[in-house]
């Protein structure tokens, strides 16, 4: 028996199928059939099915001889499969690369629930996705598996069969099956999670859930929208056969009534004539099954009100009014904005004519992120080698909790921030400020940027469409053309600066400030990081940080962290940080506390310190770790898919800065054997740093301050070469001959060669 049965009923979906076919036949999870059922569409699924089974083993063909419609067709499918769990997946829709491992892993780990929720995303017409907003509910903290009662808040998640997997056995148990007409998934989904002995989650997008620019069927106005008020009737037909779910009687009636408003509030669903008769059925709905105990929250009381009596002219009329007054409020709004952004410009404008601040400079990062990069330490030296100069930082509010005593704080788009912008004479950015700043003459800006590139960057997008997402060139040029001073850490960024941000700057050769903190940190320091992440004593600290990736529509990891500390052993940590773009976490669940999402840490130089070993793909982290001279380890499994979405300049596989990993299992061996820290990565990490940071000594801040500031370019601190340099060293650093330098290996197991 296969692991899983994926079931894909087709019904005129010719344009879509192929997709969500491939989707299933190409996961790495390959214990599987697929059964795929042509619904009797007058279109070429049928073929297209039949084309796929011809291909694949795995495809079985059914056939309907008549239309059954979606319920009727997962039924049919039902009674072909032969998995130890049904999967249903709408023939428009597609599972994301490797969503049945995670599923399998996740159900051997929770001891074969008898039914899994899984998450899933939104994928519009437009390219744009958008995660399920309630995903918190499927957190994979806590005991697991669990009973619905344990964790109710499971009903908040989107009501539909595709979003979850079913032990089988428990659905032929319990007799479950799609009745037929619109609103099917209501009548299984209920009963289902209502009687599971077992349930467990899992927090990670498997479906993409594809919304089409024409609307699904549900957005096509009908009376067979009146079917909903059928399949509720089964549902507590279902419960009153089981006295034992009698306590779901109040939330189900509660989330029946709120489901009923919105098919009648939708204007799109019931037909023209039709709405009062939908009404009146909705209230002898709401009298026959209102439970005791059934309490409506307040903001949806009036609504439950309405229904209770049936009083639709009522009902539309508070909607004309509710209607009427969001527009008004909304006009209201958006004339205050209006009026405050004149105002504002208007400020600015007379700012601008006010004489400069010689003793101010304003700093920002990362389009308003919080204090740190380049930036921040150079408003920390600013502070230490021109106390003079007051500084102040721009950053929205989330964010202020992250900047030091020192500097006065701005929020964006405040009087006091276009004041500062106007009258500061230095500004200081590791990106462009506002678009409407107008630089004055005697204003210095300093542009920091914020990493070595590997990738493709400025103009040189223009070759990657995909990658430049609309990107304006000449907004960008325009905003090229008032920097003053481009910094860089080595001889290949400058010439790649200067060529792909043409502009009349001046580039300061002088390392990266951000990187000055490897030179001067401490081991005490390191200690303090690594307690203050909860990273145990003793153990070696690995920290993930992948970059982004132009050509995928969700940032799923790249690598299955719970897997690879499982592998290793309790001696390894992994501190996993997403990209600063994705604002989410990376890992989504921890493994013995082993897994630590440092995802929303302020300060990637702290996380750096804090690690033994750096994993990362084509991130430029690596670049400025490297620094440290720890043992990095880069994982390339993509990089000819990277390479032609974004393009890089150099072939990172050719030239790394340690051991190269082609798969997952590689990089596992890695570690296991030792090769992360052996010679062989030695000698990459030195040709690396020779290359790439000769300039990054610990006083980059300084020479830059006393080039801008103070007026001193020719009296600036002289480079002090690598192999003078002493960056406090990681944790681990002393135990090359421990058992932490590699892990017991099964018999049978071949380690990776030393010439990898």
């Amino acid at each position: 028996m296969p692991r899983f049965s994926v079931i894909v009923p087709a019904y005129q979906v010719q344009a879509y199928l192929p997709e969500c076919l491939d989707s299933v036949l190409s996961q790495s999870y390959p214990d599987l059939e697929l059964i795929a059922v042509d619904d009797c569409s007058p279109d070429a699924c049928g073929t297209i099915i039949d084309e796929y089974a011809a291909r694949d083993a795995r495809v079985k063909a059914l056939h309907l001889p008549e239309n059954q419609g979606l319920g009727g067709a997962r039924n049919a499918g039902m009674a072909q499969a032969r998995g130890d769990y049904l999967l249903f997946l709408d023939s428009d829709d597609t599972l994301t690369p490797d969503a049945l491992r995670a599923i399998a892993d996740r159900i051997k780990e929770t001891g074969d629930p008898d039914v899994l929720v899984y998450d899933y995303a939104r994928t519009f017409w437009t390219g744009r996705a958008e995660r399920n907003k309630v995903a918190l509910q499927l957190t994979e903290q806590g005991p697991a598996p669990f009973r619905l009662e344990d964790r109710p808040g499971l009903l908040r998640v989107l009501m539909v069969a595709w979003n979850k997997a079913y032990r089988r056995e428990f659905v032929e148990e319990n007799g479950l099956a799609f009745p037929p007409g619109y609103y099917e998934d209501t009548p299984w989904t209920y009963p289902a999670l209502m009687t599971a002995g077992s349930i467990a989650t899992l927090d990670r997008v498997c479906v993409h859930y594809r919304q089409r620019r024409q609307g699904s069927i549900l957005g096509t106005r009908s009376r067979r929208h009146f079917d909903i008020f059928d399949q509720y009737d089964r549902v507590f037909a279902f419960i009153e056969e089981r006295p034992e779910l009698a306590r779901w009687r109040p939330v189900l009636f509660r989330r029946m009534i709120d489901h009923f408003t919105t098919v009648f509030t939708r204007r799109d669903r019931l037909p023209k004539g039709s709405r009062a008769e939908f009404l009146r059925t909705a209230r002898a709905h709401y009298r026959r099954h209102h439970a005791r105990g059934s309490k409506v929250p307040l903001r949806t009381r009036l609504r439950h009100g309405l229904v209770r009596y049936g009083l639709h002219r009522t009902y539309g009329a508070l909607q004309l009014a509710m209607s009427a007054r969001r527009r008004a409020l909304k006009a209201g709004v958006k004339s205050v904005r209006g009026l405050r952004s004149a105002l504002l410009q208007l400020h600015y404008r007379v700012q601008l004519r006010l004489p400069l601040r010689a003793d101010r400079a304003v700093f920002a990062a990362y389009w308003n992120r919080g204090h740190g990069c380049n930036p921040g330490a150079l408003e920390e030296a600013f502070r230490t080698h021109a106390p003079h100069i007051r500084t102040a930082w721009i950053a929205r509010p989330e964010h202020h909790h992250t900047i030091p005593p020192g500097p006065r704080r701005l929020r964006p788009g405040t009087f006091g921030y276009w004041t500062a912008l106007a009258r500061s004479k230095y500004l200081v950015n590791n990106v462009n400020f506002d678009r409407r700043l107008r630089k004055r003459p005697g204003q210095v800006f300093v542009q920091t940027q914020h990493g070595t590139p590997l990738k493709h960057m400025g103009l040189d997008l223009q070759e990657h469409p995909a990658a430049a997402a609309g990107m304006d060139f000449e907004e960008l040029l325009r905003g090229v053309d008032k920097w003053d001073y481009v910094l860089s850490a080595n001889r290949h960024t400058t010439l790649t600066w200067e060529r792909v941000y043409p502009g009349g700057y001046r580039t300061l050769e002088y390392g990266y400030p951000r990187n000055d903190v490897f030179q001067q940190a401490t081991s005490a320091d390191v200690t303090r990081i690594r307690e203050s992440l909860g990273v145990p004593e003793g153990s070696v600290a690995l920290l993930y940080a992948p970059t982004h990736r132009d050509y995928r529509r969700t940032q799923r990891p790249a690598l299955d962290l719970d897997r690879i500390v499982r592998r290793l052993g309790p001696r390894f940590v992994i501190l996993a940080r997403a990209h600063y773009w994705h604002g989410g976490p990376l890992a989504a669940s921890e493994h013995g506390g082993r897994v630590i999402d440092v995802s929303g840490h302020p300060s990637v130089e702290s996380l750096c310190l804090a690690a033994d070993a750096l994993v990362t793909d084509y991130s430029s982290i690596m670049f400025d770790y490297a620094n440290l001279d720890r043992p990095i380890v880069v994982h390339t499994e993509d990089w000819d898919a990277y390479h032609a979405a974004r393009g890089t300049y150099f072939d990172l596989r050719s030239t790394p800065p340690g051991a190269v990993a082609r798969t997952e299992d590689e990089l596992i061996d890695i570690f296991a054997t030792g090769h992360w820290r052996g010679s062989r990565s030695a000698q990459l990490r030195a040709a690396f740093r020779e290359r790439f940071c000769r300039y990054d000594d610990g006083r980059a801040a300084e020479r830059v301050v006393r080039h801008v500031v103070l007026g001193e370019p020719a009296g600036l601190p002289e480079f002090i070469p690598l192999e003078q340099r002493h960056p406090v060293p990681s944790a681990a650093a002393g135990l090359a001959h421990s058992p932490l330098a590699t892990v017991p290996q099964p018999s049978g197991h071949l380690p990776v060669t030393e010439s990898r």
